[in-house]
């Protein structure tokens, strides 16, 4: 049986992140991946090579947001491993039915002045908004940094201007309350309290929803920040695509002595006397873990699906229950179009202009409509009669992703995993079939055409996943690409649950990272480096007590010998 320090299920970027740092730290370190390519969630691939040439595309995620909140990029030297980031100085277009449209740069003052040509009033109030959301950030992101019960880790995270930004929002009494307050209504609420015009409204609740909850949503008004990250850090993407991040992961990891074996799916996990002492792989190769086992999925397949029964209730009689039942698991996931362009987009109604393609393209009619594309998939329908989307024209960016003057478009489209009145029919029961799938994609692409009327002509191959497709590729419950739902109940402490909340379980030796824990779903690398985080600071507190131990037995060794003189 292979020998490592620690092995990890998964070789996604938090996976690649948290061995990175175990690496540089001394360990020995194997990732298993089940895929042929490491990246999970974080890949770029040939766009259908066997029908056009020279297009890639990044089946997932795409804008790079939360990782610049984080130092993960420079503690691992990214860069030096050829990570190349290329911001984004127009970050958000969305066109409005009445000729009206909100084009948002990086820069909040040009932003303001774009507002201003319709609504003087919500320019200014828009200042004010992006402010509040600003400190809101400062204030949250010690907390995204540090594993979430470590007061200790959180506090030392602080500086002087995030001290600031602390006391700014918690100031008097009052002001404490009413802080507390706004975070615990919705984004909606937050959006009306500002803004008069639906055509800036529609768009600021789209984005709010990224978290994969409506904009009605209580206690999710840190939707909001959604926006506001497009300010500051700003937004960003990898050159060559979001697998490029992963690329550099992958070279760092290999270069500090690490090893990733694709191909090779985890069966089970080797549980002995409540310690993870190694893996089986479904080929029935084994491998040991002398100090850990480190889970990228979520607690719901870990601990259901790839531990044994009796070796968790030995853990935790109450664990496997918790996990089946307390764990929230929406039924809202994606429907991802991604097409290869003879000619990019064109708003003609908008006063087109190429800058409007850098960002992210939304169609967000109204707030109704943004509400519906959130609530209707929760209870099984699709959105299919007025469809809100999320698109990117990568290439605008970085031509690099497609042959001279072509273009990649990438929608993400949210729909019902299981499809209410069609259960037990299409792929994996949920009623998706390769006809549905079409016919709502030709709906989404009918949408778009209406504001960019060439898209449709310009389509030279398209290629389409639905949710149970998604499920199956990167190994996601549901097809949520964020493991569990982003609701205030399953966020910090809560994540996956309390019991599990600080990357450790109750079966010694084996850790949770990933989107399932603190602080979640996108590419931030977070997860990771707080996993690793609470496991060398375990590691340095077990050397230091056997340390401690061997320096009273030498002592008392020496007492010994200075009685028997």
């Amino acid at each position: 049986m292979n020998s490592y320090d620690f092995i990890l299920i998964g070789a996604g970027h938090n996976s690649l992140v948290c061995a990175a740092y175990l690496l540089k730290a001394g360990y020995k370190v194997l990732l298993l991946e089940k895929n042929a390519f490491p990246g999970g969630a974080a890949t770029t691939e040939p766009l259908m090579p066997d029908v056009v040439s020279g297009f890639k595309y990044s089946p997932c995620a795409i804008n790079h947001l939360f990782i610049h909140l984080g130092p993960v990029v420079r503690e691992l030297e990214l860069e030096k491993y050829g990570l190349e980031y290329l911001w984004c100085d127009h970050v958000v277009f969305c066109p409005h039915p009445d000729g009206k449209y909100f084009f948002a740069h990086r820069s909040v003052e040009k932003t303001c002045e774009e507002i201003a040509r319709y609504s003087p009033r919500d320019a200014e109030k828009y200042a004010e908004f992006i402010d509040f959301w600003q400190r809101v950030i400062g204030f949250l992101t010690p907390t995204f940094n540090a594993p979430p019960k470590s007061i200790i880790d959180i506090v030392s995270n602080y500086d002087v201007a995030k001290i600031k930004d602390f006391f700014s929002l918690v100031g008097s009494a009052d002001e404490t309350l009413d802080f507390v307050r706004s975070m615990f209504t919705s984004p909606i609420d937050i959006i009306d309290e500002y803004f008069d015009s639906e055509f800036l409204k529609a768009p600021l609740a789209r984005l709010s929803a990224e978290l994969s909850t409506p904009p009605s949503q209580k206690n999710m008004a840190v939707g909001s920040i959604m926006m506001a990250m497009r300010h500051n850090p700003g937004m960003a993407r990898p050159k060559g695509g979001t697998g490029a991040l992963v690329d550099a992961l992958v070279r760092c990891v290999k270069d500090l002595g690490g090893e990733i074996k694709t191909d090779s799916p985890v069966k089970s996990l080797l549980i002995d006397d409540n310690q993870a002492e190694g893996v089986r792989l479904t080929n029935g190769q084994e491998y040991r873990a002398e100090r850990g086992v480190i889970s990228s999925l979520d607690a719901q397949r870990l601990f259901l699906h790839l531990v044994d029964p009796s070796d968790v209730d030995k853990a935790d009689p109450k664990l496997r229950d918790r996990v089946a039942r307390r764990i929230t698991n929406h039924n809202e996931a994606i429907l991802k179009i991604d097409c290869a362009l003879s000619e990019a987009p064109k708003f003609i109604h908008h006063n087109h202009q190429d800058e409007y393609l850098i960002g992210s393209v939304l169609i967000a009619d109204s707030v109704t409509q943004v509400e519906l594309a959130h609530t209707d998939p929760n209870i099984g329908r699709i959105p299919i009669d007025d469809p809100s989307m999320y698109a990117v024209v990568p290439t605008m960016r970085d031509p690099s992703l497609a042959p001279e003057g072509q273009h990649v478009l990438w929608i993400e489209y949210f729909v019902p995993y299981q499809i209410a009145g069609a259960e037990g029919t299409g792929l994996k029961g949920t009623g998706w079939t390769e006809e549905l799938k079409n016919q709502v994609a030709d709906k989404v692409l009918d949408k778009l055409a209406d504001y960019a009327p060439n898209v449709k002509s310009s389509i030279l191959a398209r290629k389409l996943e639905s949710p149970p497709e998604l499920e199956e590729r990167i190994g996601v419950l549901k097809g949520n690409y964020y493991h569990l739902d982003m609701t205030f109940d399953q966020m910090m402490f809560f994540r996956p649950l309390p019991e599990l909340a600080n990357y450790k379980t109750p079966i010694e030796n084996l850790y949770l990272t990933g989107a399932g824990t603190h602080p979640g779903g996108s590419i931030s690398g977070m997860p990771g480096r707080n996993c690793a985080r609470v496991i060398l600071q375990q590691e340095r507190s077990l050397s230091h007590a056997l340390s401690n131990a061997g320096d009273s037995i030498k002592s008392a060794a020496q007492s010994l010998f200075r009685i028997a003189d």
